[in-house]
């Protein structure tokens, strides 16, 4: 399969797809990219505000997230809540759930200018979040070779929360610096 393929395969939520991606180790490059791709499409309404180097720091920040929770997916799917045909190594479980994130490629519209950008990010942000965590569960009841959905969807959760953690901490730090650049720079 092909990039593109693939990124319309993880869109249509379609296990095939995902379970190409888990096969092929050479698809460690377009798993990143993707991630990289889609923070880049989520962030570009806030090029303007923001500028280049907050994008490049939100693409870091989003590829340690995704190795965040795929190491989060990964132990809990094969060490505490594992299937009997459970067998997955943490490179496939990275490259199969970073697909999870090619709905945020939708992303992109919000760079429209005047406001419009803006209601738009509020209007998609739900369904991106909603439509990535679905293509998730797809994603994880692949690579762990789950027989059940919904166990698919409690390690997602775990790793979701985890996620959250992390994204909140960062949030917390960027503001802090943000604060003590902002009073010492005077």
């Amino acid at each position: 399969m092909t990039f593109g393929e693939r990124v319309v395969g993880a869109l249509k939520l379609d296990a095939n797809t995902f379970e190409d991606i888990e096969r092929d180790p050479t698809a460690m490059g377009q798993a990143v990219g993707i991630v990289a791709l889609a923070a880049l499409a989520s962030n570009l309404g806030q090029i303007w505000r923001l500028g280049f180097g907050s994008m490049l720091i939100g693409v870091c920040a989003s590829l340690i997230g995704y190795v965040l929770w795929a190491v989060v997916v990964w132990l809990v799917g094969t060490k505490v809540m594992p299937d009997p045909a459970t067998k997955a190594d943490f490179a496939e479980t990275f490259r199969t759930i970073a697909f999870a994130a090619s709905p945020g490629l939708i992303g992109v519209v919000t760079i429209v200018p005047f406001g419009i950008g803006w209601f738009l990010m509020l209007l998609l942000t739900p369904i991106i979040w909603l439509w990535s965590m679905a293509a998730m569960v797809v994603a994880v009841r692949q690579v762990l070779d789950y027989s059940e959905t919904f166990k698919a969807a409690i390690v997602v959760l775990i790793g979701f929360v985890v996620f959250l953690v992390f994204w909140g901490t960062m949030a917390v730090l960027s503001f802090g610096a943000a604060i003590v650049g902002g009073l010492f720079g005077r």
